[in-house]
């Protein structure tokens, strides 16, 4: 009940700054802001969701008393890449679904050539929210904020993952591939999430470490957990299309060892992400309910 209380009032928090950073002014630098374009990045970023890479951010901060403020920018930030990247997915050229948290994808509410534009005005976005001194940390901090975002999100990355995720459906990778691309795909702003907030404390190179390592675990749980979703699950439960990777013949672990073997995993997971939270004791014991929320979702 503590997680959930806590992964709600979290989200409630970075919604109110979305909605403030979405807004139709121009800032400073900025000539204008097209109202078609703004509309577009408001229905891919303000549709719901648990905002769980959000919550990691300001939890793994909160374990080194970091500031709340500019953790809650930072995980806003993630959230505008994140969403760029759900936007960018559903477009019919990459996964081409019609629904995404129980809404007309971006690119059936407005068109494609819209929907590739707020994406990619959002991906500009979340390095504008960093950057700017609003993000009350000292600008070396600020930086390697944005060196690790943009290392997390690119062409070795989420975006290279993708990649591998589409050329999957012509040549199905092996096991070691599988868990390459998986943990590109989805793994690595996750770990992303989990490292920020030792990024935003300033907080010793091994706990950054550390938290990185707790967020490749629960990335490659998420996937995990999601990969059996898409079997299991339906449509009105995922608010999006399931049984898509199946019926495609995208390589999967599940697809390769079964969901009795992939629930065995996540235990495992759960109980590694677990133990690279001990040191931090009591402090850390939301993050440890994350982890197990993680492999045990059930939409």
């Amino acid at each position: 009940m503590a997680f959930e209380m806590a992964l709600i009032r979290r989200a409630a928090a970075v919604e109110v700054l979305l909605r403030r950073l979405l807004d139709d002014r121009a800032l400073s630098g900025e000539i204008t802001r097209p109202d078609r374009l703004m509309a577009a990045m408001r229905h891919g970023v303000l549709n719901g969701g648990k905002r769980l890479r959000p919550f990691l951010v300001m939890e793994s901060a909160a374990l080194f008393s970091a500031d709340g403020e500019a953790a809650l920018r930072v995980a806003a930030a993630l959230e505008c890449v994140h969403c760029y990247s759900l936007i960018h997915d559903d477009l019919p050229a990459m996964d081409d679904d019609d629904l995404r948290r129980g809404l007309p994808t971006v690119h059936k509410a407005f068109d494609e050539a819209t929907a590739i534009l707020a994406g990619d005005a959002l991906l500009t976005l979340a390095f504008d929210i960093i950057a700017d001194e609003a993000t009350a940390l000292p600008a070396e901090r600020r930086a390697t904020l944005v060196l690790a975002l943009a290392r997390a999100a690119g062409g070795g990355g989420m975006v290279g993952g993708q990649k591998l995720d589409l050329e999957a459906e012509q040549a199905p990778p092996d096991e070691a591939g599988i868990i390459r691309l998986q943990a590109m795909k989805t793994g690595a702003l996750i770990r992303f999430a989990c490292e920020a907030g030792a990024l935003v404390a300033g907080a010793p190179a091994e706990d950054r470490e550390r938290l990185a390592e707790f967020g490749s675990a629960i990335g490659l749980a998420f996937q995990l957990a999601d990969d059996l979703l898409d079997l299991t699950a339906d449509a009105s439960q995922m608010g999006k299309a399931t049984g898509k990777d199946a019926a495609a013949g995208k390589a999967t672990l599940v697809a390769l060892h079964g969901a009795n073997w992939a629930r065995s995993q996540l235990h495992g997971l759960v109980d590694q992400a677990h133990e690279l939270l001990a040191p931090y004791g009591e402090q850390a014991a939301l993050l440890k309910e994350a982890a197990t929320f993680v492999a045990t979702r059930n939409n």
